[in-house]
């Protein structure tokens, strides 16, 4: 999967992360859609990177997967906006 950043900067998941860093990301996208805050989103995003693949222990997030899961909770604070701005029309 290729994964374009606003910045521009595009990462092959296959390629740039790890398996267990692919594991954290499977995480990190279900709670993108789910997560009620970005605080949510964050700690979740840390849960997963201390639980590690299978509860084997803590991940070192590499560059690329702290610039993507930077970007998704840019994503996270986008649809937070839009959801609290239908709220108030």
């Amino acid at each position: 999967m290729i994964i374009t950043t606003n910045g521009g900067k595009a990462f092959d998941t296959q390629k740039d992360l790890t398996a267990p860093e692919r594991h954290v990301l499977q995480k990190l996208f279900a709670w993108q859609d789910m997560a009620d805050s970005v605080e949510q989103f964050r700690e979740k995003r840390e849960e997963a990177l201390q639980k590690g693949w299978n509860n084997s222990g803590p991940i070192t997030a590499s560059v690329a997967l702290k610039l993507i899961a930077n970007y998704m909770e840019n994503k996270v604070i986008d649809r937070l906006k839009k959801k609290s701005n239908r709220r108030t029309i």
